[in-house]
């Protein structure tokens, strides 16, 4: 009996990435499970790839996807759970070089077609470890993952025709044919150059965004950067990782409709070591304007002031980060409007109402419930419970960083977040319906950290599910319309 591939690798990797983790073991775990049958099959149908990434020092999962980033993308948000995807991205970076050398252990040589040779033994249990969605992911990946089966053709039968006088205009006529024919496509592939060049050049649509996050004792707690250039992008990261001494570095997205270039880009090694060891700070750098937002507003002048002479192409602006006190008493007027809904007539509008006064906002890529927000969901979820007739909508939204591809995603994946804790505190799936808006709907203009900070939301309607009509509640009342 033929040992399992992927059985083996699980129990060989999965110990050697995951040893000395604390956060998130079971997404992390789950997320590796996920990888390995995938990633295997894209070696599988691109052998050339098994040395592109023995021969980096730190490969990452941007180069199995290749320019399709939307595809990884969707693969970090379908195996992460509730883990933050730069956290599982992270993880899978560290189980690439070892799955490569337990390959070249089982096939017992580092030439890529004996791995090949090896991968094609074990299709089956490789096939069989798939998870449902990836088939969909690995066929816009170029991977068929029903390699493997032959085909059986019957031989075609040709009936011998009697051979005819041609007349002697044919060739001529033939020659003419292909002589136009010729010229057709002369032509077609000219004009087809000369209407690729704009689209080209008009790729890079989105400025290179770079954001750095530090916690109360300086130190780097998030970072994200958005640059469609794999070079600048390795030295950014060498940077970002010494300077903050920080094991990870930043989340990459370097799909092509961004930048390949920061205005001034020069200065932003020295921006990052003015930025470190100054707490509770948030530096965003994206087209000509950088802003620099702190709990501290001395600090974020302090910061400005530095960067102001290094950075001359570059608009800085500060803002004081809003005061976690603001947020405070919106809490408790939710808690008190749900405290006052008499649970023996709990009407829909009411919930929805009281939970639309607190402000359910996300971290950037991020579709964790926040802590801060929970005690006002499990105080709603228990009121819901009682209320049958009770059927709200939870609509997603994101800020405008981002494709709208991606963030139409991950804004459903925030409603379904909120839906899911809902439901694992008792309410009925059926009362609650989710849906994303992505980036389309903000509140406050995308141009600063508070205004892309405010459009991470969530917002909850109610539906009549007899009439189709839809309620939504804000600071201007009760709106009527038909549900979408």
């Amino acid at each position: 009996m033929q040992t399992r591939l992927i059985e083996l690798l699980k129990n060989s990797v999965s110990s050697i990435v995951l040893d000395g983790e604390t956060d998130y073991l079971i997404e992390k775990n789950r997320a590796l499970n996920d990888f390995y049958p995938v990633f295997l099959s894209v070696l599988r149908h691109r052998p050339s790839l098994i040395d592109s990434l023995r021969n980096q020092l730190n490969p990452r999962l941007a180069e199995i996807f290749g320019t399709n980033l939307n595809l990884k993308q969707q693969f970090l948000e379908f195996s992460r759970g509730q883990a933050p995807a730069d956290e599982i991205e992270s993880t899978l970076n560290r189980a690439i070089v070892p799955t490569l050398g337990f390959l070249e252990s089982e096939a017992g040589s580092t030439d890529p077609e004996a791995i090949v040779h090896l991968l094609d033994q074990h299709m089956p249990d490789i096939q069989a470890a798939l998870p449902e969605w990836a088939a969909a992911l690995l066929a816009g990946l170029g991977v068929n993952t029903t390699a493997g089966q032959t085909i059986h053709q019957a031989p075609e039968l040709y009936e011998e025709v009697p051979e005819q006088k041609r007349s002697p205009w044919v060739p001529i006529l033939i020659f003419i044919i292909l002589a136009l024919l010729l010229a057709f496509l002369f032509k077609a592939c000219s004009d087809r150059n000369e209407e690729e060049v704009p689209v080209t050049q008009a790729a890079a649509t989105e400025p290179a965004y770079l954001q750095v996050n530090t916690g109360s004792n300086g130190d780097l707690v998030t970072c994200q950067l958005y640059l469609n250039n794999p070079a600048y992008t390795d030295i950014l990261q060498t940077e970002v990782k010494r300077i903050f001494n920080h094991p990870t570095g930043c989340g990459v997205n370097s799909a092509s409709n961004y930048h390949s270039e920061f205005i001034d880009q020069d200065v932003i090694p020295t921006a990052l070591k003015i930025l470190k060891d100054v707490p509770n700070t948030n530096m965003t750098w994206m087209g000509e304007q950088i802003a620099i937002q702190s709990t501290n507003l001395a600090d974020a002048q302090r910061v400005a002031n530095q960067l102001r002479p290094l950075a001359k192409n570059m608009t800085i602006t500060v803002q004081q980060d809003l005061d976690v006190q603001t947020v405070t008493p919106a809490t408790t007027t939710a808690a008190q409007a749900l405290a006052v809904i008499n649970p023996d007539n709990i009407q829909a509008l009411d919930v929805a109402t009281a939970l639309n006064l607190e402000a359910i906002h996300f971290e950037s890529a991020s579709s964790t419930v926040p802590e801060a927000n929970q005690p006002i969901l499990d105080q709603a979820a228990a009121l819901i419970q009682r209320a049958p007739h009770v059927h709200l909508t939870i609509k997603g939204h994101t800020d405008a960083v981002g494709s709208n591809e991606a963030n139409n995603l991950l804004s459903l994946r925030r409603a379904e977040a909120v839906r899911d804790y809902l439901v694992q505190r008792g309410v009925d799936p059926s009362q609650l319906q989710a849906v994303g808006y992505g980036q389309q709907q903000p509140m406050e203009p995308n141009a600063t950290p508070e205004g892309q900070f405010q459009n991470r939301r969530i917002e909850f309607e109610v539906l009549n599910t007899e009439t189709g009509v839809v309620r939504a509640v804000d600071d201007q009342g009760i709106v009527e319309k038909k549900a979408e």
